[in-house]
């Protein structure tokens, strides 16, 4: 009870800030002490914010207080310290949950401060002190207290490991290295610590190289950000000036196309209109001669008939019906169909435009491109729809299930004349041009090739002109039943993989990828080509036999193993 006494006299005499005994004390006005150091430091923090205040009540000071010693405090603080007694350990220096608490403290424990791996034992910085005094304790090897230290305590022989089984790779103590690790490969925990360490710094180094690597990356590609947003930006400004520019140029064209109608209309109106009063005109002095010769002609007295008779007027030339021009009932339905004319080749022309713009933009993507897929789901998430162009078809080909399926016959088809279709090779392209990751199977029945080309193929000509495969324009995969080949630019290579009817074709256009595989139970690589397209693609399809066939499938997903061939 005693000691609890002299602890609260001592706690009253210590500083509420550093939780010592006060030194220099001094007093507010509120009567709270402080070290004059502790509430000088606390008072000069709140300098900025004007206002000064007690750390215990809270009470403010306009103005910073001055401060003077509290003689009679420092002298009763001096008096305790000569006692030999010092404050009560403040809250902070007892051991926590989270803490290692001293092994030799009674009651409630301080916190320990160091672990000695030869006493096995957590001591705080009162019992620690003999480590420092005593000689033979100064030998022993102090190390920071951790809760984990327990570890390191041979749980067999209750010694600390200091040795390493390289045999068991583990750690040991000298006991267990004439036991059951007897005959092992084994060394000191530091010998092995150190190589470890050497090892661990080798591989920092590597850490630390590809993090400045890849902190270069990233600069490099926050650049490319910012260089990608000022581009876009300029383009979609510079974009929308030249559609402005456009739209306003059609606009005027249409405005010129209305007015020389209008005019045309006026001219044309106000001459028949001229000539309609002429022959109205003529109709009522026709009239007027009728009647004279009517009244004449009911005349009795024959005398007097035939002395009118000669005082008739003669007739005026009349209006032959040959001088009047009837056109056809079309008046300007020729300008509409040159309008439509021109309409269309408009939307031809924006068409490719806007294929090329497209081709452009993929070209813009600056992160690496995705690896080609692994699985039969990874494919279908690219899978496109494709259709087959009438326009291209050779005659002897028939589309059919709504433009996916091509057949050949032996006969020519009524195709009306175009000048994108094949005229000398039994050949089709899709409608869709093909950028960016795209994927399609073929079924196909005879002999037929399944390939890709840029449009500009030529349509009539020798055979390495305008057949799949036969130019540096186009990729064919001749499927047959005895096996592939695969040609471009006229170079044919036999390829061996597992007979099916149904091929498979990816496209990653920027990456310059083609793939063609073998799609059954199981999907197996038959070719894979790198190179750099140039332009939009096309799906394309060359049948040879009459009879043989090839149709378009947007795949599905299903469950199916990628292999390479």
């Amino acid at each position: 009870m005693e000691q609890q006494a002299v602890q609260v006299d001592l706690e009253t005499y210590s500083c509420s800030i550093c939780l010592d005994l006060l030194k220099d004390p001094v007093t507010t006005s509120c009567g709270h002490s402080y070290c004059m150091n502790c509430i000088k430091t606390h008072w000069d923090e709140e300098d900025q914010k004007g206002i000064h205040s007690c750390p215990q009540c809270r009470k403010t000071f306009i103005q910073r207080p001055v401060l003077e010693k509290n003689t009679m405090l420092a002298v009763l603080v001096e008096q305790l310290k000569k006692t030999g007694l010092q404050a009560a350990p403040a809250d902070h220096c007892y051991a926590g949950p989270e803490d290692v608490a001293c092994d030799f403290c009674t009651g409630r424990k301080l916190k320990a401060i160091k672990f000695c791996l030869f006493c096995l034992a957590s001591y705080c910085e009162k019992h620690l002190q003999p480590h420092y005094d005593v000689a033979p304790l100064k030998k022993h090897k102090l190390v920071e207290p951790s809760k984990n230290l327990q570890e390191n305590i041979c749980s067999r022989h209750d010694e600390v490991m200091k040795m390493f089984c390289c045999t068991d790779q583990k750690c040991i103590c000298s006991l267990c290295s004439v036991d059951e690790h007897k005959g092992h490969d084994t060394v000191s925990a530091a010998a092995e610590r150190t190589e470890r360490q050497r090892e661990l710094e080798v591989r920092r180094e590597e850490i630390q190289q590809r993090i400045q690597d890849r902190e270069k990356d990233v600069k490099l590609l926050q650049q490319e950000v910012e260089a990608i947003n000022h581009s876009a930006d300029k383009t979609v400004e510079d974009s929308e000036k030249i559609f402005t520019e456009l739209i306003r140029l059609i606009q005027k064209r249409s405005s010129d196309v209305k007015q020389q109608i209008r005019s045309q209309q006026e001219t044309e109106v106000s001459r028949v209109k001229e000539l309609q009063e002429k022959l109205e005109q003529e109709i009522t002095e026709l009239k007027r001669k009728d009647a004279e010769l009517k009244q004449l002609s009911n005349t009795e007295d024959h005398n007097q008939f035939l002395h009118n008779y000669p005082s008739l007027s003669a007739l005026s030339e009349s209006t032959h019906s040959s001088s009047i021009n009837i056109r056809p009932l079309r008046y300007f339905e020729d300008v509409t169909a040159a309008v439509s004319e021109l309409r269309d080749k408009l939307q031809d022309i924006l068409r490719d435009t806007w294929t090329n713009i497209s081709l452009t933009l993929t070209e813009v993507e600056v992160l690496l491109s995705e690896p080609e897929p692994k699985s039969r789901a990874g494919f279908v998430k690219y899978s496109c729809e494709i259709t087959l162009d009438p326009n291209t078809a050779h005659t002897e080909l028939v589309l059919s299930e709504e433009n996916r399926k091509v057949t050949r016959m032996d006969q020519h088809q009524s195709y009306s004349s175009h000048p994108d279709r094949f005229t000398d090779s039994p050949q089709v392209l899709s409608r869709e041009s093909l950028t960016g990751r795209c994927y399609w199977e073929v079924e196909w029945r005879g002999r037929v090739f399944v390939a890709v080309t840029y449009k500009n193929i030529s349509r009539v000509g020798r055979e390495t002109e305008c057949l799949f495969g036969c130019n540096e324009k186009s990729w064919a995969l001749y499927c047959y039943q005895e096996g592939y080949e695969f040609g471009h630019n006229n170079i044919w290579t036999s390829i061996s993989g597992p007979g099916s009817s149904r091929v498979g074709v990816y496209l990653d256009h920027r990456a310059g990828l083609l793939s063609f595989y073998s799609v059954s139970e199981t999907m197996t690589l038959l070719h894979r080509v790198q190179t750099t397209f140039t332009q939009p693609l096309y799906a394309g399809v060359w049948v040879d036999w009459f009879g043989s066939s090839a149709e378009f499938y947007k795949p599905k997903n299903m469950f199916c193993l990628v292999s390479d061939c």
